[in-house]
């Protein structure tokens, strides 16, 4: 029998479900705010810095990609709680072990297993406060994850501003470990206790390929996330190259655009809930959000800077804000799929959105062999945008979606 669904969204599912996320985003985008400071301490040069931090960041997105698969098929076969504690367990130590590096390859392969934790820690959440909150509710539950941990973001930057690149991942593994309390209260997915019972597939991660439709289904959500990491990977990531070919004088710090563009997206996934909610309609809150990122996509590459950092933070930020549909974006894709295999699509999805960051860096770094810097990150962003918004128009909406239905 489903247990009964929370009248609030502000339950402790949906609390610790944020406080989870918050930790995880934390952790993902500390390699990128304390990049160089680390690689420095290592003795790298400016040359090796570059090409080493663009290593270690694939090595982590690799991670991401192969943790979402494994993740997201426990999810379906275990139970949604198993793998949100077995998640947050495996990429808090590898938080720690950061700390401890000493070489180049220990902080690819610590990346790479901390890749693996992080992977779970999302989509499984979203799948879970999706199921145990009513329909009417849902975006704003998943929007109210998504942007209170999309501050976790800020919090790294400050970390970074006030203490070493090494204690900043301790802080990191210790918040992990504290959120291992918090997790004990939480209570599993009626809908997966009701499924467990019956003789179904769950977490089939080929049934994803086997069917024609539900293929359709998987690669458009996966499309529609790519203009998210193409503004986080490329532009706010290397904003400092980009600051460069754009003569402007001021020393940018990619850490800080980070934490702008966090900040931003933090509100834009809290407004966006609220925005589906109103309309009635994921895709046309996604539409609208999409045209505020091309906006601002269009005064990055335009705008006279005239020397100027701040406005360069402030345009990450414009950014930031307008690609603040990761919650809906999830959502959505938990949305698209039964609930013997939610957890398996709702939790690779974001992660293959994430690890195509190595496709996009390669792509960016190819194009620089034969364009400028700012050409290529066009080019990127032109692809990217046209596959997402062709990706909207061809999905179907979710807007009120009973879940209660399984994947045959």
């Amino acid at each position: 029998m489903n247990q009964a669904k929370p009248a609030s969204i502000f339950n402790i599912a949906v609390i610790v479900a944020a406080l989870g996320y918050f930790v995880d985003i934390y952790d993902l985008q500390l390699f990128g705010i304390i990049r160089v400071a680390s690689l420095r301490d290592l003795g790298l040069t400016e040359d090796q810095i570059r090409i080493e931090g663009e290593s270690i960041l694939q090595w982590q997105m690799v991670g991401l990609m192969i943790g979402g698969v494994v993740a997201g098929i426990m999810g379906d076969k275990k139970g949604r709680l198993s793998v949100l504690f077995g998640s947050i367990v495996l990429y808090s130590l590898a938080n720690i072990a950061n700390g401890f590096v000493e070489t180049v390859e220990q902080y690819k392969w610590i990346r790479f297993v901390a890749g693996l934790g992080l992977a779970g820690e999302l989509g499984v959440g979203i799948t879970l406060v999706s199921e145990i909150t009513k329909k009417e509710k849902r975006g704003l539950a998943t929007s109210l994850v998504a942007g209170i941990g999309l501050t976790g973001a800020v919090v790294a930057f400050i970390m970074k501003e006030n203490f070493s690149w090494r204690v900043c991942y301790f802080i990191g593994g210790g918040l992990g470990m504290l959120l291992l309390i918090l997790r004990i209260s939480v209570y599993e997915s009626g809908m997966f206790n009701a499924v467990k019972k019956s003789a179904v597939q769950r977490g089939n991660f080929l049934m994803l390929f086997n069917n024609w439709d539900r293929f359709k289904r998987y690669l458009f959500s996966i499309l529609i996330g790519l203009p998210t990491w193409y503004v986080i990977g490329v532009l706010v990531y290397f904003s400092s190259d980009f600051a460069r070919e754009f003569g402007i004088t001021e020393k940018v710090d990619p850490g800080k655009a980070i934490m702008y563009a966090y900040a931003a997206i933090s509100l834009g996934d809290i407004l966006i809930g609220l925005v589906s909610q109103r309309l009635r309609s994921r895709k046309k809150a996604l539409f609208i959000f999409y045209g505020i990122t091309i906006v601002f996509m269009l005064l990055f590459f335009t705008i006279q800077w005239n020397g100027s950092a701040q406005k360069m933070y402030w345009i990450c930020a414009g950014l930031g804000f307008g690609t603040g549909f990761w919650a809906i974006f999830v959502t959505m894709a938990a949305e698209q799929f039964g609930t013997n295999l939610r957890a398996t699509a709702a939790t690779t999805i974001p992660n293959m959105v994430r690890g195509t960051v190595v496709l996009m860096t390669t792509l960016f770094i190819n194009f620089k062999q034969s364009f400028s810097v700012i050409d290529s990150g066009d080019l990127v962003g032109l692809l990217c945008f046209t596959i997402g918004l062709y990706s909207i128009l061809t999905i179907s909406e979710t807007h009120n979606r009973d879940l209660d239905f399984l994947e045959e």
